[in-house]
C-alpha cells in the first residue's frame, strides 16, 4: 500500500509529533524533487520551460510519414506545441531507399534515429524486431520526456511504440485506429487502439468502430485523412517532368499501371505465389509498368527474389522504385491507367482522383472503397488477374471523399491542443450498460426451468408451460380466430399471460417464449413470411416484437415441421443424432374425427444435417410434403400435381373417404355413424381395419407415395434415421419399411425408419428452442 502524502499526513492525530513532523517534511521534499526532475530534460536545462506540450512524432516508413509529415510540420510551427521526431523502422534501411532523408529535406529535424529492423524478412524476424525496439525505446523517451506520443496506423514498430509509451505513461494519439482491411494489420491496430489515450480517425466506420470497442467519444476525432489535404490541393495535370522521370520520357497520362504489392504474413506462401501471378499478367499485358518495392513485412525478400528472376528489372515496359516522394507519388496515382496490388493506396489514396484499382487478395478487402476498385479476391490465376486488367485499365470513376474532405489538419492541431495534460492519464473505457449480476437465493434454485410454448395451428392455438426436461406442465387451447391478424395476435398474447402466471404457480422460472407457426418463417427476425392455407392472410407478421415487448422474454420463431425436428432432436428419437429427417405427418387423435382437416391437415417435416436444421436459403427447406411422386395425379394444395402430400396426408385420405362414402362405397358392417358427423380420415382407417378393400387400396397408395418421396430422400441426404411422427406415422410405418428393402439402393436399405414417441413435437420443438439456447449460460 502506497504512503500517504504529506498533506495528507498534516491531518492526522499524531501530526504534532516530531516523527510524524519529520516524515511529512520527508515525503514533501521528495515530492518537489520528482517534479522537478519531470521538468528537466537529461542534460539538465529546463522541459518545456515555457510550457508548451511537447509532443513526440514517430514514423516507422514511407508509408506513415505521408500521413504523419503534414502533422510534424504544423505541430513546428504551432506556437503552444513543441515538436521532437522519432525515426526507426524501414526508414533507415537502404534497400528501402533511406527515406529519412526526405524527413530532413522537408526541413523537420530527426531527434533519434532506431535501428530496429532485424533483417531476415520472415516472422521471427517482425518479432526479433518489435523486441529490439522495445529494449531501444525506454532510452528514447527518458531522454526526450514527450507529454504525447503520435503513432500511426498498424505496422509492427508501431505497436512497439505504443506499448512502450502506454508503459511510461506516456499519452499517447492513435492516426487511423478503427479501420479494417482484413490481415493480422486489425489485429496489431487494434491493439495499439487499446493502448491509446487519444485517437484520430479518418471515416464514420472507423469512429463507429472505436466506439463499439469502448473507447471515449470525448477522446475520438473524426478529421479525416492527413494525406487528403495534399490530395485534393495538388495540382496533378502538371505531370509532364514526373512522368518523365518515373514512367519513361514521352510517356502519357492513363498509359501506365502502378503496382503495390506487399506481403500477407498470415498466409506468406500464398500471397508470393499471388505476387508472381500479378507479375506474369502485367508482361502479358504489355503495358507500361512502375514497381514499387515491398514493405519489410516476412516475405517481402522473396517476392524481391521473384522480381530479379522474373526480369522484371531489366525489361523495357517495366521501371522499379525503391520509394517514390509522396508529392511525385499523388502526381503518379492521378495519372495513372490503374494500380493494382494490395497496397492501402488504391483504396484509399486512388479514390481521390477515381483511378481505376485492382485489388488483390485479403490484405484491404475489409476497407471501405469507392467505385474505382475491382476486388480480385483469391488472385489464384494469371487469367483472373488479366481479365481484371482488361475491365477497369483506362476507365474513369467518380472522385470518393470517403477519407478526407482536405481539412483534416486544422481538426488536428485544434484537438493536440485541446488535450489537457493536468488530467487522468490512467485510460478508462466506457462499456455499454450492462445488468447487474443476478445473485443466487434458495428460490431460484429450487425453481424449475421452463419456457412458453405457442403451437399456432389452423384453427386452434395452444400455449404450453414446459419443463427443462420436456414434460408438459400446463398446456391451454383455444379456437384461434380467422377474422383478422390482430386478432389472431391478441389471442396469442392473451394466452401467454395466463399462462405466465400459471408457470408462477407451478414454481417455474420462464427463460423465454418458442413459437411454432405453419408456412414459411424467417426464425433469425421472427417474421412468418407466407403461410399455409389454413392460416389466409397470416403473412410478413413479425410475431417477435410484438410478444417480446408485452412479456418482456425474449422470443423465437420457427416453422411448425422444424418445430418437430427440433422437438424429437431434444426429447425424442433425434436425441444425440447428427443427421435424420423428421416427416410430420398430422398431431391429432384419432378419436376427433375433424382435426385431420382443422389442426395439420398436410405432411411437414424438418431436416437435421451435420447436426444443424436446415432453413434453406430463403426459409423454405424440408418441404417434405411437397416432393413429386407422380408427374401426374391428385391436385394439391400447392397448386401441383403429384405431390406426396396429395395421396397420404390427413387431407388426403379425408378427400377420398368423402368419394367412397357418396358413392356408397365407405361404410360397412361394424361402422356406425352419429347424426351430423362430417365423413373423414379417421372413417376411411376404420374401413380398412374392418376389411374395406376400396379404403385398404386408398390407404397403401398412400403408403407408397410416402415410401417414393422417402426413397428419395434417402438417396439425397444418406440421413441415418426417418422420425415418422403425427396420427398416421404408425400407420405408414411398415409400409415404408418394406418399399425401401426393395426398392432402396443397397447403401440406404440399413436406415431406421421410427414411429416417434412424442405426443407433442412441435410443442416440445418450440419450447426447445429456448431451452437448447438459454440453458447453455451459467446461472
Amino acid at each position: 500500500m502506497p504512503a500517504p502524502r504529506g498533506d495528507q499526513l498534516s491531518n492526522v492525530s499524531h501530526a504534532n509529533d516530531p516523527h510524524n513532523r519529520a516524515y511529512v517534511k520527508y515525503l514533501n521534499d521528495l515530492e518537489q524533487k520528482t517534479m522537478e526532475h519531470n521538468r528537466r530534460n537529461s542534460n539538465g536545462s529546463i522541459r518545456n520551460p515555457d510550457g508548451k506540450k511537447h509532443v513526440c512524432v514517430a514514423t516507422c516508413n514511407r508509408a506513415d510519414y505521408s500521413k504523419l509529415g503534414p502533422i510534424m510540420k504544423a505541430i513546428s510551427e504551432d506556437k503552444g506545441l513543441q515538436l521532437s521526431v522519432i525515426v526507426l523502422g524501414c526508414h533507415l534501411i537502404d534497400d528501402y531507399g533511406s527515406t529519412y532523408r526526405y524527413i530532413e529535406q522537408d526541413g523537420i529535424d530527426i531527434d533519434s534515429r532506431l535501428h530496429t529492423i532485424v533483417r531476415g524478412e520472415d516472422e521471427a524476424a517482425m518479432v526479433e524486431s518489435i523486441g529490439l525496439a522495445m529494449v531501444k525505446l525506454p532510452d528514447v523517451l527518458l531522454r526526450l520526456k514527450p507529454d504525447i506520443l503520435i503513432v500511426h496506423g498498424d505496422r509492427f514498430d508501431a505497436l512497439s511504440l505504443a506499448a512502450s509509451a502506454a508503459l511510461m505513461n506516456i499519452r499517447i494519439v492513435h492516426v487511423e485506429g478503427g479501420e479494417v482491411s482484413g490481415t493480422i494489420d486489425d489485429m496489431i491496430r487494434h491493439s495499439i487502439t487499446k493502448l491509446a489515450h487519444y485517437h484520430i480517425c479518418c471515416t464514420e466506420r472507423a469512429h463507429s468502430r472505436l466506439l463499439a470497442m469502448c473507447e471515449d467519444n470525448d477522446r475520438i476525432l473524426l478529421a479525416g485523412c492527413t494525406s487528403y489535404d495534399k490530395l485534393l490541393t495538388t495540382n496533378t495535370q502538371d505531370c509532364r517532368a514526373v512522368l518523365d522521370k518515373w514512367v519513361g520520357p514521352g510517356s502519357e497520362p492513363r498509359d501506365y499501371i502502378l503496382a503495390l504489392q506487399h506481403p500477407v504474413t498470415t498466409n506468406i506462401r500464398h500471397s508470393i505465389k499471388m505476387f508472381g501471378l500479378m507479375l506474369d499478367a502485367l508482361l502479358q499485358f504489355e503495358r507500361r509498368v512502375i514497381v514499387l518495392f515491398p514493405n519489410i513485412d516476412a516475405g517481402s525478400k522473396e517476392m524481391t527474389r521473384l522480381m530479379r528472376l522474373k526480369g522484371i528489372e531489366t525489361h523495357p515496359l517495366f521501371r522499379t522504385a525503391k520509394h517514390i516522394p509522396f508529392e511525385e507519388f499523388v502526381i503518379l496515382t492521378a495519372n495513372a491507367g490503374l494500380m493494382i496490388g494490395n497496397s492501402s493506396a488504391g483504396v484509399r489514396e486512388a479514390g481521390a482522383f477515381g483511378t481505376p484499382v485492382v485489388n488483390l487478395g485479403s490484405r484491404q478487402t475489409g476497407r471501405e472503397t469507392g467505385e474505382n476498385v475491382l476486388h480480385c479476391r483469391e488472385a489464384d490465376t494469371t487469367q483472373k488477374i488479366y481479365h481484371s486488367l482488361e475491365i477497369q485499365y483506362q476507365r474513369q470513376f467518380p472522385r470518393s471523399f470517403i477519407y478526407g474532405d482536405g481539412h483534416a489538419l486544422p481538426r488536428i492541431m485544434k484537438f493536440l491542443n485541446s488535450i489537457n495534460l493536468e488530467g487522468e492519464i490512467q485510460k478508462k473505457f466506457v462499456f455499454p450498460p450492462m445488468p447487474e449480476s443476478p445473485s443466487k437465493d434458495i428460490d431460484h434454485i429450487l425453481e424449475t426451468q421452463s419456457a412458453l410454448a405457442v403451437d399456432l395451428g389452423g384453427t386452434h392455438l395452444r400455449v404450453a408451460v414446459v419443463s427443462s426436461t420436456g414434460e408438459i406442465l400446463d398446456v391451454v387451447s383455444r379456437v384461434a380466430p380467422h377474422q383478422s391478424n390482430e386478432e389472431r395476435m391478441n389471442q396469442i398474447l392473451k394466452l401467454l399471460k395466463e399462462q405466465s402466471l400459471k408457470a408462477i404457480s407451478l414454481n417455474c422460472r420462464v427463460l423465454g417464449i418458442g413459437v411454432s407457426t405453419g408456412g414459411r418463417v424467417n426464425p433469425t427476425e421472427g417474421i412468418v413470411m407466407h403461410s399455409t392455407d389454413s392460416l389466409k392472410g397470416w403473412d410478413e407478421v413479425d410475431l417477435r416484437t410484438p410478444i417480446s415487448s408485452v412479456l418482456h422474454l425474449p422470443v423465437w420463431v420457427d416453422n411448425d415441421g422444424n418445430c418437430s425436428a427440433l422437438g424429437e432432436k431434444k426429447y425424442g428419437s433425434g436425441k444425440g443424432l447428427d443427421n435424420f429427417i423428421c416427416i410430420a405427418t398430422g398431431t391429432a387423435c384419432l378419436e376427433k374425427a375433424e382435426s385431420f382437416n382443422e389442426r395439420n391437415p398436410g405432411i411437414g417435416g424438418g431436416m437435421v444435417l451435420d447436426g444443424k436444421l436446415v432453413h434453406g436459403s430463403n426459409f423454405c427447406a424440408a418441404e417434405l410434403g411437397h416432393i413429386k411422386v407422380s408427374l401426374d395425379g391428385p391436385d394439391c394444395l400447392c397448386g401441383s400435381k403429384g405431390c406426396m402430400e396429395a395421396y397420404c396426408s390427413g387431407s388426403a385420405l379425408t378427400r377420398e373417404a368423402k368419394k367412397l362414402h357418396a358413392s356408397g362405397d365407405l361404410i360397412v358392417d361394424g361402422m356406425m355413424l352419429q347424426e351430423g358427423e362430417e365423413i373423414s380420415a379417421k372413417h376411411l382407417i376404420e374401413a380398412s381395419q374392418l376389411g374395406n378393400k376400396k379404403a385398404k387400396a386408398v390407404i397403401e397408395l398412400g403408403g407408397k407415395a410416402m415410401s417414393v418421396g422417402i426413397t428419395s430422400l434417402l438417396h439425397t441426404l444418406n440421413p441415418s434415421k426417418i422420425i415418422l411422427c403425427g396420427v398416421l406415422g404408425s400407420l405408414y410405418a411398415d409400409m415404408v419399411r418394406k418399399y425401401i428393402k426393395e426398392h432402396g439402393l443397397p447403401s440406404a436399405t440399413n436406415v431406421d425408419i421410427i414411429v416417434s414417441d412424442l405426443k407433442e413435437p412441435a410443442l416440445l420443438g418450440a419450447a426447445s428452442l429456448v431451452l437448447e439456447y438459454t440453458t447453455r449460460r451459467t446461472y
